[in-house]
């Protein structure tokens, strides 16, 4: 088979020259990379990818091909794919298909056969930048449509995700609660986690109104992983705000966290190349112990900025060595916000970026990274049993 030649150009100029994978024709999006050595499939359906460019640091993709199992919503969402060494053959008991032939099918143009550890690097060094595939143009032409793309920042996708309608995903045998699930791009394993301890989960869309979202007389709210700027999004703040006043148990994870974080007060900003993959180092600061997790973020919340005790030690910023000891004490790193006295609860080892918070007069907190983990580590599925807690002891009261 011959392979028609495409090109990958970034907006600060360098370009890549390889062979076309899935569609052809051109796409630009956010270029990220993701360090996942499994789980492509979860990867390509996760509704965060929204309009990025992901690139793939595992050098050999597609061995497993693809099958009608393990999505994580019910189409592709990634704008574009980058893989060194695609599978020649698919090689799994469980696929349907290969890789390329569904990316093909779903219209998702991709690259192969580029050195993805050398753009690994690029984009450590230079940061997430706008990016262009294209087997149908030259690199001049394409640089100047990169460079003329929207960026990331300031973008308000949690809508283009969203459900159009709310469903209801039944509890897995006797039913104890019910949680209403805004979906900012939620996974389909997130209500299935919930499920499968009693849980009946309704999802509702992004923009719904906290009026709509009590109606469901939830017993907690959950809000969801998401594309976009957290900066720009006022409505699910103004929710989140909303459930916090009401008291209602709150639990929210990735896109959700940031939200959670600007409605106590906070502020969130963009990360240079961001979080993405299923082997991220977390710490809880409140044990020392160090889980494993699955990350897919590129913006974060900000430290607090409290004042510290004589002699306590203030918090890293972003891009500063995090050593064990300053990681633990980021129990003591509280601030008061209009809820009351809110808490740093994980911070990630890699960089210092933090991980978790909650607020300590109130059922509610988030962390930044994803608990339901498919494909990827299950060190922090116990946060749905933190959760599923936080709505049981309301109702004993």
């Amino acid at each position: 088979m011959t392979l028609s030649p495409a090109v990958l150009v970034l907006e600060d100029g360098r370009s890549f020259v390889g062979e076309s994978y899935g569609a052809s024709g051109e796409v630009i999006g956010e270029a990220v990379f993701s360090t996942g050595m499994t789980g492509y499939q979860e990867t390509l359906t996760d509704p965060s990818y929204h309009r990025q460019v992901v690139v793939m640091t595992a050098p050999h993709v597609g061995n497993t091909g693809v099958n009608d199992e393990d999505g994580e919503s019910s189409r592709i969402w990634v704008a574009g794919y980058v893989v060194r060494d695609p599978a020649r053959t698919v090689s799994s008991w469980r696929a349907s298909r290969s890789l390329d032939d569904e990316l093909a099918d779903q219209g998702v143009v991709g690259i192969s056969g580029i050195d993805t550890r050398a753009l690994t690097r690029h984009l450590r060094e230079r940061g997430a930048m706008r990016v262009g595939i294209s087997s149908e143009t030259e690199v001049a032409g394409l640089l100047d449509r990169v460079r003329s793309a929207p960026e990331m920042a300031g973008a308000d996708l949690a809508d283009e995700v969203s459900t159009a309608d709310p469903y209801t995903v039944p509890a897995v045998g006797r039913k104890r609660f019910r949680v209403a699930a805004v979906d900012l791009g939620i996974k389909s394993m997130t209500p299935t986690r919930l499920a499968s301890r009693g849980v009946e989960v309704v999802v509702v869309p992004a923009r719904t109104t906290i009026g709509d979202l009590l109606d469901v007389e939830p017993d907690g709210v959950f809000f969801s992983n998401g594309p976009g700027d957290p900066a720009a999004a006022d409505s699910a703040v103004s929710v989140l705000r909303s459930v916090l006043a009401e008291g209602v148990p709150c639990f929210g994870i990735c896109f959700g966290h940031q939200v959670f974080g600007r409605a106590i007060g906070m502020s969130t900003y963009k990360l240079k190349y961001g979080h993405r993959g299923i082997n991220q180092p977390v710490v809880d600061c409140s044990t020392g112990k160090v889980e494993v997790t699955a990350h897919n973020h590129g913006f974060a919340v900000g430290w607090p900025t409290p004042t510290p005790a004589e002699g306590a030690e203030m918090p890293p910023r972003e891009g500063e060595e995090v050593p064990s000891k300053v990681a633990l004490a980021a129990r003591d790193r509280r601030v008061e916000t209009p809820y009351g006295p809110a808490e740093v609860t994980h911070v990630c080892l890699n960089d210092g970026v933090v991980e978790g918070l909650r607020l300590l007069d109130r059922p509610a907190f988030s962390v930044q990274y994803h608990p339901e983990a498919a494909a990827g580590p299950h060190d922090a599925s116990y946060l749905f049993d933190r959760f599923v807690a936080l709505m049981a002891d309301r109702g004993s009261r």
